[in-house]
């Protein structure tokens, strides 16, 4: 376990913390830290902090603003837009712009990658783009034989979701922000045979001075009403938006649950049930963790394990990823693969948190495409 660990990070935030904490009680020396807004202004960086051999960890840049919004001006240029106002704390703003340059920076990481042949990845960039992309992820999943959701495609706004429900011939979907994180920019919409129309959402929505405006909230929000439904699908699909056909989730009590799976190294590892009275069961929503081992059949954890193998092995080039599933009658189907998705402070596997069993469990691969 002796290795130098490179992080491409935030100093300071909570996933840091926690790989300095492993790193700690296994008495290896902390991780260098590159800050994600110092190479995103000098790509040079990455070069001098990986001048040696050892392991490169690329984390999620959300929690610098600065990095934020050096992201999405790099998206708007890709993009030829005019300049964005900078976004408020929790807003959901042109976030297809901050893709773009999100993605544009994964491709110049992963060919300053190539030239450095001694560095490992835990996940190759081209895999972190493909798994940001909720959408294209779930299509590179289904077409290597991962059971998903039904896919519906692009919502482009309130109108066309009205022509894909008549097609499809559905009262209910779930719709989903392309490059949201966790359950931002997420919708359940349902409808009954006289067209009454409810949606749960993280999102609330603003309306002020002509300007309909989003910002994610750990309190969901229910709108009836058809004038504001339609003002948040528009303004998710600005930003570009997908649908996917209702999923019950199975009851645990008076709750619904999905689960959450990390898997190292292709094999699924730490696993929680996430609980909540809604269906959205986001741990960052405060629902609250279960033991999935408690909640599952035989059956349904052969299932879990089938599936999330099949899932991790749908990406051979990333090391760690974190599955979102529902498991029933002894069938699971994922619905997300998330490349940063072992935040799971204190849930253990064989007696090691996700940090520690990472450490523990290095990737082995060099290649970063």
């Amino acid at each position: 376990m002796s290795f130098t660990l490179t992080l491409l990070a935030t100093a300071g935030s909570k996933r840091v913390r926690l790989m300095q904490a492993a790193r700690a009680h296994l008495r290896l020396p902390p991780a260098q830290v590159l800050e994600w807004r110092d190479w995103l202004a000098r790509p040079a960086l990455l070069g001098d902090a990986l001048s040696q051999p050892g392991l490169l960890k690329i984390e999620p840049p959300g929690d610098d603003p600065a990095a934020h919004r050096l992201l999405l001006d790099a998206g708007r240029r890709l993009q030829g837009r005019a300049p964005l106002r900078t976004p408020e704390h929790g807003e959901l703003l042109a976030m297809d712009a901050w893709f773009a340059g999100f993605s544009s920076a994964m491709t110049d990481l992963a060919a300053q990658l190539a030239a450095l042949p001694h560095v490992r990845v835990f996940n190759a960039p081209p895999d972190i783009t493909c798994m940001t992309d909720k959408l294209a992820c779930q299509r590179h999943l289904a077409a290597r034989g991962v059971p998903v959701p039904r896919l519906l495609g692009p919502v482009h706004g309130y109108a066309h979701l009205q022509e894909l429900l008549r097609g499809h011939a559905l009262d209910r979907v779930y719709l989903k922000s392309r490059y949201g994180s966790s359950a931002s920019g997420v919708v359940a919409y349902r409808r009954n045979k006289t067209g009454r129309q409810q949606v749960t959402t993280s999102a609330s929505l603003l309306c002020a001075n002509g300007e309909t405006r989003l910002l994610n909230s750990k309190r969901l929000s229910r709108y009836e009403n058809e004038h504001d439904i339609a003002a948040l699908v528009d303004t998710l699909a600005a930003q570009h938006l997908y649908a996917e056909a209702w999923l019950n989730k199975p009851r645990c009590g008076d709750s619904h649950y999905d689960l959450r799976v990390v898997t190292l190294g292709g094999r699924p590892a730490h696993r929680v049930a996430r609980i909540g009275d809604q269906m959205m069961t986001n741990l960052h929503l405060d629902n609250r963790r279960g033991d999935a081992g408690g909640l599952l059949s035989e059956a349904d954890m052969l299932a879990l394990e089938a599936t999330a193998t099949l899932a991790a092995r749908a990406f051979p080039s990333s090391h760690v990823t974190g599955l979102d599933l529902v498991v029933r009658h002894g069938q699971a189907r994922v619905l997300e693969a998330n490349a940063f998705g072992d935040l799971l402070p204190g849930l253990l596997w064989q007696g090691a948190d996700t940090y520690a069993a990472q450490l523990a469990q290095p990737p082995h691969f060099t290649h970063h495409a």
